[in-house]
């Protein structure tokens, strides 16, 4: 077995999209997840669903949509740099919608495309397709 020196842990941010609504009853449904390699992106990844559903928001949750997506996104993606979580929840009616990003440690899976397989990946057999 060979030992590589480099880490095999990557620094990122772990982001995620949870909503509640009468439908899912009292626990959240995970909706997306996302993998971020820097806070930008982690905030942008947020930005760009919150922009996505803002037309279809009452005044109430469009009005604190456009201040996060105006000015409090800064804030939020400034602490998430810092360490801390970053969350922005949306509600209208009976719906409430949360978006995380925190820091995390990935771990970084060997790449196949230039090494061998392991004699037990032959083993398996291919599953059949449906025409």
């Amino acid at each position: 077995m060979t030992h590589h020196p480099q880490s095999t842990l990557t620094r990122g941010y772990w982001c995620e999209c949870w909503a509640q609504t009468a439908a899912t009853g009292q626990a959240p449904v995970l909706l997306a997840s996302f993998d971020a390699t820097t806070a930008t992106e982690a905030i942008n990844w947020i930005r760009v669903a919150l922009r996505t559903i803002s037309p279809s928001l009452d005044a109430e949750a469009a009005t604190k949509a456009e201040a996060w997506l105006t000015t409090g996104h800064r804030t939020d993606a400034q602490a998430l740099s810092d360490g801390e979580l970053c969350t922005v929840t949306i509600s209208q009616a009976d719906t409430r919608i949360e978006w995380t990003a925190r820091p995390a440690l990935f771990l970084a899976l060997a790449h196949r495309q230039s090494r061998e397989l392991p004699p037990c990946a032959l083993l398996f057999n291919q599953r059949p397709t449906t025409t």
